[in-house]
């Protein structure tokens, strides 16, 4: 199996669009709308930059890309740079997982804006990466889609998720006394099942047979919800995996973006450790803020291997959540991802080709991908830090491709 190799690409130098020559912006009316230009002068430059991300996104060193023209379509075609990034054998293993589960699809169309794909383009797409991984020598045929990100300047914010090794109990006691829930069955006028606050704090939920497991902390709680995955551990060291259940129907407000608005937390500082912190250093204030993102997510149990919404295992530093509206679950993507020091600084970008496995309640649109770092403290270390921006291109082929089964 090939070795790992990475190209690395210092801030300030050359990014992928300065060496894609064969530039070719799609030609199909847009229905992505744009956000409004600012107008050229230098100052409202200056504050352009700051109305088209997210304010809680707008820190120093962020990797955002504000020289890249803006465009009013979701993707732009271009071509697919020579030399991809020769991934490692834990990628080849989440490919043909990938594959399998393409495989296990009947073909069907995906409209993507001005974009449009299918299950036959990506098992063609699948094909072409696994040819190529045996045979690096061969070029693979396909054509990159950058996506329109964030600030429709191609600037998509690359977080990370992991997940957690949580201690829980089969029954509650007075440490462990917080449950996570299955989903409920019945649903209010509105169709919605109870908000967080009612959940957590009014218990709504008790009584009705839902508790698969009770820990030490609310905050552990929410943090698990945030992953959308974990294995938990019972006293008698049995381990399971929890997995995504399904969600109240309650709209994601982001914890960190309401931290930053009420100036409890500096944008440059905000990171899933200063959120945990902040929480654990302002205990009578947890119900006012964990309360403000009303959306809450349900779990079902399964074996320890964590699996994502494509029903695949997630392989670490490949797999990736994905909006499945713009990016189709099944895709491999390129994507010029963050490289960090050990404290969290931005230093560079590196190329990987990640494989779309997951999609989370908090990836909306086209400006936002979730990074799997793997299992336990490590990966949690590496998921907290991530938080900046790089640009990803969806993988097409040059042709559109029949119906195909790829051989395993």
């Amino acid at each position: 199996m090939p070795t790992l190799s990475i190209h690395f690409i210092e801030l300030g130098l050359m990014t992928f669009s300065s060496f894609l020559t064969y530039f070719s912006p799609s030609k199909t009316p847009a229905r992505y709308l744009l956000r409004p230009l600012c107008l050229v002068s230098f100052a409202l430059l200056t504050s352009c930059s700051l109305t088209e991300i997210d304010s809680s996104n707008d820190f120093a060193n962020n990797g955002r890309d504000t020289t890249a023209l803006k465009r009013d379509t979701l993707y732009l075609k271009e071509s697919l740079p020579p030399g991809l990034p020769l991934p490692d054998a834990s990628f080849q293993a989440g490919l043909e997982q990938q594959i399998a589960y393409l495989n296990r699809l009947q073909d069907k169309p995906y409209l993507l804006e001005n974009t449009q794909t299918s299950v036959a383009d990506l098992k063609r797409v699948a094909s072409e990466i696994n040819d190529w991984l045996h045979n690096p020598a061969q070029q693979p045929q396909l054509i990159a889609h950058q996506l329109a990100g964030q600030d429709q300047r191609g600037n998509v914010q690359i977080t990370g998720y992991y997940v957690p090794i949580l201690p829980v109990r089969h029954t509650p006691d007075d440490v462990y006394r917080y449950p996570l829930y299955r989903k409920p069955t019945q649903r209010n006028a509105e169709g919605k099942f109870p908000s967080r606050e009612e959940i957590d704090f009014e218990s709504a939920l008790a009584g009705q047979g839902l508790e698969i497991a009770y820990t030490s902390s609310l905050v552990d709680n929410f943090f698990l919800h945030v992953q959308g995955s974990g294995v938990v551990e019972y006293e008698n060291g049995e381990r399971k995996l929890l997995s995504w259940g399904g969600v109240n129907g309650h709209a994601y407000r982001s914890l960190g973006k309401e931290l930053i608005e009420r100036g409890e937390i500096d944008r440059a500082h905000i990171s899933a450790q200063s959120i945990r912190q902040w929480l654990s250093d302002h205990p009578d204030r947890n119900r006012e803020i964990l309360s403000t993102n009303p959306s809450y997510l349900f779990f079902s149990e399964g074996p320890e291997n964590p699996v994502g919404a494509a029903n695949v295992p997630l392989t670490p530093l490949y797999s990736a959540a994905v909006d499945p509206s713009v990016i189709p679950l099944g895709s491999i993507l390129l994507a010029q991802v963050p490289k960090l020091d050990p404290y969290g600084n931005l230093i560079g970008h590196e190329f990987r080709l990640l494989l779309a496995q997951d999609k989370g309640g908090a990836i909306k649109g086209p400006g936002h991908i979730d990074w799997y770092q793997g299992i336990g403290e490590e990966a949690h270390f590496h998921a907290g830090q991530l938080k900046h921006f790089g640009k990803v291109w969806l993988l097409l082929p040059k042709t559109p491709a029949p119906q195909i089964l790829i051989a395993q």
